[in-house]
């Protein structure tokens, strides 16, 4: 992972995700929260399967992340396994905390890995 980013990710808990759109091409961007562990990274879509850069990511894996200024290029891995998804899921809970989860992530059907360059 890119030295500025990593220092970029210290000081903040959202990212602009930039993903690729599956029907007009476009570059279509978004602030998403994201958690770490380790040298993993992780995505939760809002609503799930049915989020439309979810939807995206299927059809082009490749993504763009971006945290105060610093920005890496990325490939996204669907996780749709349920004991993974519900691990991440987990992570989400312990980062941003049970009520915010639930509030916001009304769908927890898929999750995304976020293969960073190292």
């Amino acid at each position: 992972m890119s030295g500025d980013f990593a220092s970029a990710l210290q000081h903040t808990n959202q990212v602009e995700l930039t993903v690729t759109g599956r029907n007009t091409g476009r570059q279509i961007s978004l602030p998403v929260w994201f958690v770490r562990d380790g040298d993993k990274f992780y995505l939760l879509p809002v609503r799930g399967s049915d989020s439309d850069w979810f939807k995206n990511v299927l059809k082009t894996p490749r993504l763009r992340l971006t945290a105060d200024g610093a920005t890496v290029t990325a490939t996204a891995t669907p996780v749709t396994e349920p004991r993974q998804v519900h691990e991440v899921v987990e992570r989400f809970r312990a980062s941003y905390g049970p009520d915010l989860v639930a509030q916001y992530y009304p769908k927890t059907d898929v999750a995304v890995d976020v293969g960073l360059p190292g």
